[in-house]
């Protein structure tokens, strides 16, 4: 008798040990995969835009996008690829007889517009390169990146090599124009000139100009002599 109460009871702890194994096991398949799903909606749903072809480049170009809720799958450009509403997380390049490829970026950062642009020189063929807003620092440490940053100038050639940054850090640039008879562009920036970390109208405008034979980082036209000179002038 007592040997058939101690099975029956051995039988009761084993079905409840089962139970509770086979519940915690269930337990942890669900949260596997809660969690394979939340890392899977996190991560980026990365789309293709249209091919960029310019009969003067050997090159085409696909742009890389991150998919926004509220944009469609096909998306297309304005004929300067500035669309406010679109950011660029790089460019594919594509030698169009070859096939050859390669990424424009070899970092992450953000491409806010692109335009195609050429120097002309008296009896010499033509320059023609790529001109680059790209946002690639945080630089008001909100860790994002996003507009309130810094937007560096850059300039490539038609084949998106040789990319060269064009204007200072901690600076946004706003607007350019080429003369050709110096073989110059200038570019007009916002400087974060109160080192706040933040881009506002109380920051200095500035011009740079970057000679098109040897890019680089540009000359200030404004220097702080200048500066100091006009507000003499203006602010008694």
């Amino acid at each position: 008798m007592i040997n058939y109460k101690l099975k029956i009871t051995i039988a009761i702890i084993v079905a409840i040990l089962s139970s509770s194994c086979q519940a915690n096991i269930f337990r942890k398949t669900e949260e596997a995969k809660t969690k394979a799903i939340a890392e899977e909606k996190s991560q980026p749903n990365i789309v293709y835009g249209d091919l960029i072809l310019k009969e003067q480049s050997d090159y085409l170009m696909i742009p890389v996008i991150i998919k926004q809720n509220s944009q469609s799958r096909q998306i297309s450009f304005s004929s300067d690829y500035s669309d406010k509403r679109i950011q660029f997380y790089n460019i594919i390049f594509s030698n169009k007889k070859s096939s050859e490829t390669h990424l424009l970026l070899k970092k992450k950062a953000i491409i806010t517009s692109f335009e195609f642009l050429e120097k002309k020189e008296e009896k010499k063929p033509s320059t023609r390169f790529w001109l680059y807003r790209i946002i690639e620092t945080d630089t008001n440490k909100d860790n994002k990146l996003n507009t309130q940053d810094a937007i560096i100038g850059y300039i490539s050639d038609s084949s998106g090599k040789n990319l060269q940054q064009i204007t200072p850090n901690n600076t946004q640039l706003i607007n350019w124009t080429i003369v050709q008879s110096v073989g110059a562009i200038f570019l007009k920036v916002l400087e974060d000139s109160d080192n706040d970390k933040k881009f506002t109208e109380r920051d200095k405008i500035n011009f740079i100009k970057v000679n098109l034979n040897k890019p680089g980082i540009g000359t200030e036209i404004i220097s702080d002599q200048i500066d100091q000179e006009i507000k003499s002038y203006i602010i008694k």
